[in-house]
């Protein structure tokens, strides 16, 4: 069962408040219909005034216009002040706080500064009218003064609100710059991968070929590699359009370390050299390989190479100059699992580049093409810690008939 909240497009609440306020001031004019001066046509415009404030939110300014044309009428037929005009000051009040110009406002506040002056000249008493307009004064204005305060903070918690759904917007759109910029990135690398093995297929299948009546045994080697080849190239188109299909930022790379170049294809025998770029940046590194590597698909050993490159850049930014770094590879069965530990002791980088918060988004983008995780996090000690673990791809032709 669904409650509703709103009621003519306005919040519940407010409507239900509105209308008590409306019927407290209605019954009192009602309640003093024998008693008060003017009789029933004195109620008649205080139950005027009263229908006029429920609407004193959506239209402010109209019912400050109503409700002072009322107290108009009640000054000119000199029926002094009465108990239902306070529903003057709930209108000074709705004006101010709601009117979309404060020019309403003021104006509304001039006019109830005539109205104190001619409700103490009709007040009836023992004490000089001065004294009564100044009291009639001292409140209205302290009406006046509270409403501009509630205003004030109402239109600061409106620009905050929009300020903050302007930035989550702009976050918004920075994310998906970010996830078109990795997709494109992840493409290119594996169309370097997939045109790789196009490259090998075509120069064994032409071996092949010609060796065909000479050595047949090495015709069917190179037809086994064409095979084998075409599979591993089939398989990368596959995750090639997974990762299209799907959306998820980022990248790696970071400051501190050159870039590589634009249509190189990494391999895990360029982790060396990044790791001495990374020395000589300032990190300390300890490396340790665990297993005996295994021949892994060139898109893999790429993700690798580059889950190690994000986790020493991350290291380098926020570990900073000097820090130490356990970076393990570890090689099994069934997986390759890199970790990288660093001590956060290191002194900041000077002026580091600023970063778009999308470093492990990226790795995790990267780990989720080979059906692999990624996990990281502060340490207890201090630091941090990050583990991927990237499954090794079963038998290629088993991978071919499943797909």
């Amino acid at each position: 069962m669904t409650v509703r909240r709103t009621m003519f497009g306005r919040p519940l609440r407010g409507v239900a408040f509105d209308v008590a306020v409306s019927a407290v001031v209605a019954l009192v004019g009602l309640a003093s219909a024998v008693a008060q001066p003017g009789g029933w046509w004195a109620t008649l415009v205080g139950v005027g005034m009263a229908a006029a404030l429920l609407f004193r939110r959506t239209h402010p300014s109209a019912v400050t216009v109503v409700v002072a044309a009322l107290a108009l009428v009640q000054v000119i037929a000199q029926w002094g002040p009465l108990a239902y005009d306070v529903a003057v000051l709930i209108a000074l009040y709705s004006v101010v706080k709601y009117g979309e110009r404060l020019r309403d406002g003021v104006l509304a506040g001039a006019v109830a500064a005539v109205g104190v002056l001619l409700a103490a000249a009709q007040t009836p008493g023992v004490i000089q009218w001065w004294v009564t307009a100044l009291w009639y004064a001292l409140v209205t204005g302290a009406v006046w003064l509270v409403a501009l305060n509630v205003r004030t903070r109402r239109l600061y918690v409106l620009s905050l609100e929009e300020r903050a759904s302007t930035l989550e917007r702009e976050r918004e759109a920075e994310s998906r710059a970010a996830v078109a910029e990795e997709r494109t990135r992840i493409a290119r690398e594996l169309h370097d991968v997939v045109a790789h093995s196009m490259a090998v297929m075509i120069v064994q299948a032409d071996g092949a070929r010609f060796m065909l009546d000479r050595d047949p045994e090495q015709a069917r080697t190179a037809v086994k590699v064409v095979a084998d080849t075409g599979r591993q190239a089939l398989e990368e188109m596959r995750r090639l359009v997974g990762v299209l299909r799907d959306a998820g930022p980022t990248g790696a790379g970071g400051p501190g370390v050159p870039a590589d170049p634009e249509h190189r294809r990494l391999a895990l025998t360029d982790l060396p050299d990044l790791l001495t770029r990374f020395r000589d940046a300032g990190l300390r590194i300890g490396h340790t390989v665990t297993g005996e590597p295994p021949v892994l698909p060139p898109g893999l050993e790429l993700t690798v190479y580059r889950v190690v490159q994000e986790a020493l850049t991350n290291a380098l930014k926020h570990a900073g100059v000097g820090a130490h770094v356990e970076l393990t590879l570890t090689y099994t069965t069934d997986a390759v699992v890199v970790r990288a530990v660093d001590d956060g002791r290191g002194r900041p980088v000077v002026g580091p580049a600023p970063s778009g918060g999308h470093g492990l988004l990226g790795m995790r983008e990267r780990a989720t093409v080979y059906d692999g995780s990624l996990t990281a996090g502060p340490r207890p000690s201090g630091g941090w810690q990050l583990e991927a673990r990237l499954p090794l791809p079963s038998d290629p032709a088993t991978e071919v008939i499943a797909a």
